[in-house]
């Protein structure tokens, strides 16, 4: 393990709280120096080990500090750097790493979290620096570098009970990985969720033992444990009652929709009732049905395809898909496009049922509203009807419409059907919906005047103004809107708090970003701007060892497609029985030259088998070469190898290996059957028939087994197995990383 140099330097230095400079520093342990630091570091430091690796700084370059600061003279410093940071007014302390050397000379800038930890007054506040100066001195720190050990343990206490985020593991890990270089024993972390929550934690116990740890470079195992017992009764009590809330509230749990069938459930109002679709046909348009309604007030329907993209459940102010209108009939539908449900980035489909509420109504006084919900594959007869007039009613030859309620009625009928209607049924000039005359629908029916929207009843006026013209804020951004699903459509598309997979740490997080001006990187490449920043980490490429980042490393493993596709087959021993190559297979794939063995003869045999062929005789012509040939070729069919895993079906010990009787016995039977094959030895392209050793022969065999998949030819497959030593799974792997495919 490398040692970091012992670097003792230390300072004071004026607290400077300037929201300015604040603002540079992100919510961990970071802080702000002024230049006159650097140097004295630097003069203070050992000097450099000129054999040092310089990947450590490379590994680093998002840094500004080692970016932008340091050069050459980057290898004399410990890396990280760590300070251990002192209040001499109250004895407070607290290990801090560097964000830059840009302050005031004099005088340091504190994150958030460091200000608070050393009681430095409360963070984030305005201060007025000219009126600080004249009634009060300014607080001092003590700044003394100090190399902690690397961690490898913590367990943190929540200070709060009913913590039950859905992801520990990532919370933590981008919390630390972002914005914390150390870890001080009972110091307070405040780690942000990822739907806006904040869980406090008191950093209870670190290993090794001391009063601070190093977690940059680091495995770092973290256990959980509540404060007390009490604590953790009341975190399981709460976790219960979340997951018991579904049914206490009159709601159905949902849970897994299955495809074509339909399910029955029930919705306060005010409640959320979700469901999965798992499966379905991605080729077809898919709907979703919301049937059985009763009344007016029905409830909305919420879709959103679950990919990398979009990881929040439905609700009236996020989703892809919605339903806000009444229903038609008693039904409500959804219709997703195939392109849109049939893409790979999908997982599953999400679905919520939800009952708008009142704000004057009571939870107790509202009843549960019953449905019946399906997914189906959209028909053509959905769709398709009869001869109908212009208002959707079929019609006779002998027919008549009515001037009152616009319905087609029998001629013969017509006079007394006129003076009926008049006298009862009344007309809507807008929408042409008849009523009863006096009824409760008629005297509640309204239009809005701002677009097409018409109800029959005051409860769906007042859902309607709500949802389409009311006041509606994101509360992750600056955006505001007067409708519900312009502010859906925002916070799935370009909202800063939208939830994504990141691609790179694999963690569900806000994409970030700025909603109103993205930046051309965000527009050109696709990425998110938590993916540009995540996948500005650098790592090695697993067939170069070259330092890429983590967002170029698709266009670089691009290019190793490009150089596998113009490589040339490498040549392959000419011994059917044969695993090896003629010029051998480097460490990188590549085929003879560096790492590999040339082939020392032109009968196109590797080496092995070509060894007990050669003999320190000038020979022009070859005869004396094919008179040995032969004369090996006797002995296997007569004598055989005696080798027990032989498969040679030119071999007596093969041939009884594998069940199969002798060619012959006597040399005058085996001389016509050898003679065809010394003729062939000067065609290059015919195959010869020597046993081989075991490992040969195993790497032969499962190479004619790779290469019978059709995916590489013959001749990679003999590579990898080379390569390998005739290991399948570790065969395929070289063979995805080298060689070029049919």
């Amino acid at each position: 393990m490398d040692v970091s140099p012992l670097l003792n330097w230390s300072a004071t230095y004026d607290f400077l709280p300037v929201p300015s400079l604040d603002s540079k520093l992100p919510a961990g342990d970071k802080m702000i120096l002024p230049q006159s630091a650097l140097e004295q570091l630097l003069a203070a430091s050992p000097p450099s080990d000129p054999l040092q690796d310089a990947h450590d700084s490379s590994s680093h370059g998002s840094n500004p500090y080692y970016s932008g600061f340091i050069g050459d003279d980057s290898q004399q410093l410990p890396h990280p750097l760590m300070f251990r940071l002192l209040n001499p007014a109250n004895g407070k302390t607290v290990y801090a790493g560097i964000r830059e050397f840009s302050a005031p000379e004099g005088t340091l800038t504190l994150s958030p979290f460091l200000s608070e930890s050393l009681g430095l007054g409360v963070p984030g506040a305005d201060v007025d620096v000219n009126a600080t100066a004249t009634l009060a001195p300014p607080s001092q720190v003590v700044v003394v570098a100090r190399q902690l050990p690397k961690g490898t343990y913590a367990r943190l206490r929540p200070l709060e009970a009913g913590y039950n985020p859905d992801d520990w593991r990532s919370l933590l890990e981008r919390h630390l990985r972002m914005n914390l270089t150390c870890l001080t024993k009972d110091a307070v972390l405040s780690v942000p969720g990822v739907r806006g929550e904040t869980f406090q934690f008191r950093v209870d116990k670190i290993a090794p033992d001391g009063d601070g740890i190093c977690v940059v470079d680091t495995d770092l195992e973290v256990d959980i444990e509540a404060l007390d017992e009490e604590q953790a009764r009341e975190t399981l009590r709460r976790i219960i009652s979340k997951e018991q809330a579904t049914t206490a509230n009159g709601s159905s749990e949902g849970g897994e929709l299955m495809f074509q069938k339909t399910v029955q459930g029930h919705v306060s109002p005010g409640a959320y009732v979700d469901y999965q679709l798992r499966s379905w046909d991605r080729s077809r348009p898919l709907t979703i049905t919301l049937s059985g309604l009763a009344g007016e007030d029905s409830p909305g329907v919420f879709v959103t395809p679950k990919s990398t993209r979009q990881r929040a459940l439905p609700r009236d102010s996020v989703h892809v898909y919605g339903h806000f209108g009444a229903a038609d009939h008693g039904v409500k539908s959804l219709s997703i496009e195939a392109t849109d449900a049939a893409s790979d980035s999908v997982e599953f489909i999400l679905i919520s049922v939800h009952s708008h509420r009142s704000p004057g109504a009571s939870r107790q006084t509202s009843n549960p509203i019953n449905f019946e919900l399906r997914a189906h594959v959209s028909s053509d007869s959905d769709d398709a009807g009869g001869q109908t007039d212009g208002g959707g009613q079929s019609r006779g030859a002998d027919e008549e419409r009515c001037d009152n309620c616009l319905r087609w009625v029998p001629k013969r009928t017509m006079v007394l059907h006129a003076n009926f209607c008049r006298r009862n049924n009344v007309v809507c000039p807008k929408c042409q919906t008849v009523f009863v005359k006096g009824s409760p629908e008629w005297e509640a029916h309204w239009h809005c005047d701002d677009d097409d929207a018409h109800g029959n009843s005051t409860a769906d006026k007042a859902r309607h103004d709500q949802v389409f013209h009311g006041h509606h804020d994101c509360p992750s951004c600056e955006f505001s809107t007067n409708s519900l699903p312009d502010l859906a459509r925002h916070r799935t598309s370009v909202c800063p708090g939208k939830l994504i997979l990141c691609r790179f740490c694999h963690l569900e997080v806000a994409q970030g970003g700025d909603a109103f001006n993205p930046s051309p990187e965000v527009v050109l490449t696709g990425m998110t701007a938590h993916e540009l920043q995540d996948g500005a980490r650098t790592t090695e490429c697993h067939l170069c060892d070259k330092i890429v980042r983590l967002r170029d490393m698709e266009t670089h493993l691009k290019h190793h497609e490009l150089d596998k596709v113009r490589r040339s087959k490498p040549p392959i021993c000419r011994n059917a029985n044969c695993g090896r190559t003629l010029d051998g297979v480097g460490p990188r794939g590549q085929v003879g030259g560096q790492g590999g063995k040339e082939s020392s003869n032109d009968m196109g045999l590797c080496s092995p088998c070509f060894g007990p062929l050669y003999v320190s005789l000038h020979d022009p012509d070859g005869k004396a070469l094919r008179r040995r040939i032969e004369r090996r070729y006797l002995g296997q069919l007569m004598s055989g190898c005696g080798k027990s895993h032989c498969g040679n079906v030119w071999c007596k010990t093969g041939r009884a290996n594998s069940g199969q009787e002798p060619r012959a016995s006597s040399v005058q039977a085996v001389l016509p059957l050898v003679k065809p094959l010394v003729e062939k030895v000067p065609e290059r392209d015919e195959p010869m028939f020597f046993c081989v050793d075991e490992a040969s022969q195993r790497q032969r065999t499962v190479s004619e087994m790779v290469a019978a998949e059709k995916g590489w030819e013959l001749a990679w497959c003999v590579a990898a197995a080379e390569a390998e030593k005739g290991d399948v799974n570790k065969m395929r792997e070289w063979l995805q990383a080298w060689a070029p495919r049919r």
